[in-house]
């Protein structure tokens, strides 16, 4: 309740370099995509899941059945991925970070689905 009444932030944010090096060590991380599919397509960073924010409340059982799985989420430029990591914290997900917008991601991207 003090939650809600206080509107605590229940993610952390991380940088893009912090992003990599988690990915690097642990390939079970799911990285969450809530661009629109056009943005996915013009770009997106290798092995990301493409879940749109307006489809999150539906979609994420399905790529993240474990609450417990550690997401980091992201988007443009951050605001979408913040609303992602809170909505997604709401649904009792564990350990979520927002990484931010890809905007500000120095490695590797791709184009296509």
């Amino acid at each position: 309740m003090l939650r809600t009444l206080f509107k605590t932030k229940t993610y952390q944010n991380i940088s893009p370099k912090e992003a990599k090096k988690r990915l690097d060590e642990n390939p079970d991380i799911l990285l969450l995509d809530v661009r629109t599919p056009e943005e996915y397509r013009e770009i997106h960073i290798p092995g990301s899941k493409l879940v749109p924010l307006n489809q999150l409340d539906r979609e994420i059982e399905k790529a993240a059945p474990d609450k417990g799985r550690e997401i980091l989420v992201y988007c443009l430029s951050g605001a979408r991925a913040a609303n992602a990591c809170s909505q997604l914290s709401a649904m009792g997900y564990t350990h979520v970070s927002s990484m931010g917008g890809i905007r500000s991601w120095p490695y590797q991207t791709v184009s296509g689905r």
